[in-house]
């Protein structure tokens, strides 16, 4: 005990005293402010979950209605697509129609009439070769169904490949005029005036229909049966949908043009790298009819057993139907979809 006072001096003892007073001045410090202090842990606490709680009810609302909207464009395209799949089928067989893609202005009374001519055109031609009722038959029959079926079919696909060049620039065009603040219909009559043939022809009946009081989106709608191409049905579903479903213009046509770029350089590159197969398979193709032209002048009475004798008539009968299927199996395998 007596050494504990001897250690005990005053200034231990104040010292002493001074931790016990802060110790007791905390304890009443924390006694009182410690429920006010927990409470706005708390506060914090719950307003920060229920920001959060917002949040995530946002989030799931804008997710909501982004699969809603995803939904109805989905939905649109489809039964646009199916509109126009059947609206193709029920019109692949038309020849009148056939004609108008083609860009002519005949009648189907005139191609009829222009098909007799060169039908009895090329029977005169085959006479003159041999007067031998098949070959005069076969020459007349396509003259009078082959060759003018085949200038259409030439007419309207390179129609369709001038609409195709010319597509993008057009598009291009109606997003600068979105961009500037001008409404669609004078994009669309600008491109009807500036554009090449025959995108200006196509565009120029868009406003044409418009002016009778159709809207634009059925205006639009009317392009694919004119030119039956995907590009076409692209730029009919974009503007369909934008009409019903709102939307900024000016991006979804420059998406659109982008993928329109994106075809043609797709088509450029398949394109080359199918030349030589179709080199190939024209070589393979017109050889033996070179081949039996070749003979016809060297050695007339060598090759026209075939075309004198009932057994080589037959061989070049059964030779033609192999021709025919060996090219049909070749553009086939260089013809490619994309």
């Amino acid at each position: 005990m007596a050494d504990l006072q001897a250690y005990l001096t005053p200034e231990i003892t104040v010292v002493a005293i001074a931790l016990l007073v802060a110790f007791s001045i905390g304890g009443v410090l924390y006694a009182l402010f410690q429920p006010r202090l927990n409470g706005e842990l708390n506060r914090e606490k719950r307003i920060h979950e229920i920001s959060a709680r917002h949040e995530i009810h946002a989030d799931r609302l804008k997710a909501r209605d982004a699969d809603r909207r995803r939904k109805n464009v989905q939905d649109q395209l489809k039964e646009f697509e199916e509109r126009q799949r059947s609206r193709q089928k029920k019109e692949s067989l038309d020849l009148e129609l056939r004609i108008k893609q083609a860009g002519l202005s005949w009648s189907k009374r005139m191609f009829w009439l222009v098909s007799l001519l060169i039908g009895l055109a090329a029977a005169f031609a085959g006479f003159l070769v041999k007067p031998s009722p098949w070959v005069v038959g076969a020459f007349g029959f396509v003259g009078f169904l082959g060759l003018p079926r085949w200038f259409v079919a030439w007419r309207r696909k390179k129609r369709f490949n001038a609409f195709l060049d010319e597509l993008p620039n057009a598009v291009d065009v109606i997003v600068r005029g979105a961009k500037a603040g001008l409404p669609v219909n004078e994009c669309i009559q600008i491109v009807a005036a500036e554009a090449r043939e025959p995108v200006a022809s196509e565009f120029r009946r868009i406003v044409e229909t418009q002016t009778m009081g159709v809207s634009l989106a059925e205006a639009v709608a009317r392009m694919p049966k004119r030119v039956p191409v995907a590009e076409a049905n692209f730029f009919a579903i974009v503007i369909a949908i934008q009409q019903q479903a709102g939307g900024s213009l000016s991006e979804a046509l420059g998406n659109l043009s982008k993928v329109l770029r994106g075809r043609k350089t797709l088509q450029g590159k398949i394109k080359a790298m199918s030349s030589e197969a179709k080199a190939s398979a024209g070589i393979i193709g017109s050889l033996p009819f070179i081949v039996i032209a070749l003979l016809s002048l060297t050695s007339p009475d060598y090759i026209g057993i075939l075309f004198e004798d009932p057994t080589g008539n037959l061989i070049l009968a059964g030779g033609l139907c192999w021709m025919t299927m060996g090219i049909l199996v070749m553009r086939k395998m260089i013809n490619f979809d994309h």
